[in-house]
C-alpha cells in the first residue's frame, strides 16, 4: 500500500512539530531533511498494514504426504512497541506438522515480517504468526517462539539492558502432545 503525497506531507509535517515539541529547533542543518527520512523510515517499519495473509501466500500451498515436522528457526524480526514506538527486535522460531499440505518456506519469514511490521506487543504478534499458519494450512499442530529485546525496557523505565522476553504460541498437536512440544523446544535450541 502506498501513501498519498498528501499523507507523507501531512507525517512530515507531524515530525517537524514534534521536534519542535521536543526543544528542537527543525530548522536546524541536522534536522532539515529529518521529518522526511523519519516518514519513509515510518512507511517502511510500518509496511505491515498494506499486507493481507493471502497476497503474500500467494498460492505457495502444496499437496504433499508429508507428516514429520518442519521447523524455521532464528527467523531475525524487528518490530516497533506499540506503547513507546520504540523499537523491539529477536529472532522468532516457527514450526508445523502438515497434514497433507505444506508451504513454501520463504512464506514463514515473510509471514513473520507482515506482522512483526505493525505496532505491535510481543504476546500478540506471536499468536497472529500462529494463528496465520493455522488458518492457512490447517496443520496438525503450529509453534512459535518469539525471544526479544525490547528498547522501551532497555532504554527507559527499568533499564535493563541484558533482559529479553520470551513468548510462545502452541497450537493442535504442539499444545496437545508432549513429545510434539518437546521436539519442537529442542530443535529450537529451548527447554
Amino acid at each position: 500500500m502506498t501513501a498519498s503525497s498528501e499523507d507523507n506531507d501531512r507525517l512530515e509535517s507531524l515530525i517537524q512539530e514534534l521536534l519542535g515539541a521536543v526543544g528542537e529547533n527543525p530548522a536546524r542543518e541536522g534536522l532539515v531533511h529529518t521529518p522526511k527520512r523519519v516518514s519513509t523510515s515510518l512507511r517502511f517499519l510500518l509496511s505491515g498494514y498494506g499486507l493481507s495473509l493471502d497476497k503474500l501466500v500467494n498460492g505457495a500451498i502444496f499437496e504433499e504426504p508429508y507428516s514429520e515436522m518442519v521447523v524455521v528457526r532464528d527467523i531475525e524480526m524487528y518490530s516497533l512497541c506499540e506503547h513507546h514506538l520504540l523499537p523491539f527486535f529477536g529472532k522468532a522460531h516457527v514450526a508445523y506438522i502438515p497434514d497433507g499440505r505444506v508451504l513454501g518456506l520463504s512464506k514463514i519469514p515473510r509471514i513473520v515480517d507482515m506482522f512483526a511490521r505493525r505496532l505491535q506487543v510481543q504476546e500478540r504478534l506471536t499468536t497472529e504468526i500462529g494463528d496465520a499458519l493455522q488458518t492457512t494450512l490447517k496443520p496438525q499442530g503450529v509453534g512459535v517462539v518469539i525471544e526479544a529485546t525490547h528498547l522501551c525496557m532497555a532504554m527507559r523505565g527499568v533499564e535493563k539492558q541484558n533482559s529479553s522476553a520470551v513468548t510462545s504460541s502452541l497450537l493442535g498437536c504442539f499444545r496437545d502432545d508432549d513429545k510434539s512440544r518437546s521436539e519442537f523446544l529442542s530443535l529450537i535450541g529451548r527447554r
